[in-house]
């Protein structure tokens, strides 16, 4: 399982984010936020049965582009990549059943192995 239970001490570009390889979760939320926190047992139950995914903890807030150009208004919000590219997005997920639909969608459509970047440390 690939549950990142802390925000990510540097948050990557946008630029490194859309050349990342696989299936990908972006989670945008705050440490605070009392939204985020009650969905991180949906998030870390429906990762369970997607260990080719990986989870990336986002701190978001004002000043923080890789949010802003997600159009991130409200937390937590989950955005499924593949390959760099949005396939499917989650605001304030309310249950764990619609958070494993879209970690199918994105692994079905992937073809490697999940690691972003190949290279890219985060």
């Amino acid at each position: 399982m690939n549950y990142q239970a802390t925000h990510l001490a540097a948050t990557p570009s946008r630029e490194t984010v859309d050349r990342f390889k696989g299936a990908v979760l972006l989670e945008f939320g705050t440490p605070w936020c009392g939204h985020c926190a009650s969905a991180q047992p949906l998030i870390k139950g429906a990762l369970r049965a997607h260990g080719d995914v990986v989870h990336l903890k986002i701190e978001d807030g004002p000043g923080r582009p890789l949010g802003r150009s997600y159009g991130v208004k409200l937390w937590p919000t989950l955005v499924f990549l593949k390959d760099g590219a949005e396939v499917a997005r989650l605001v304030r997920p309310q249950g764990q059943a619609a958070i494993g639909e879209a970690l199918v969608q994105i692994e079905a459509q992937s073809s490697s192995s999940g690691t972003p970047g190949n290279s890219t440390s985060v």
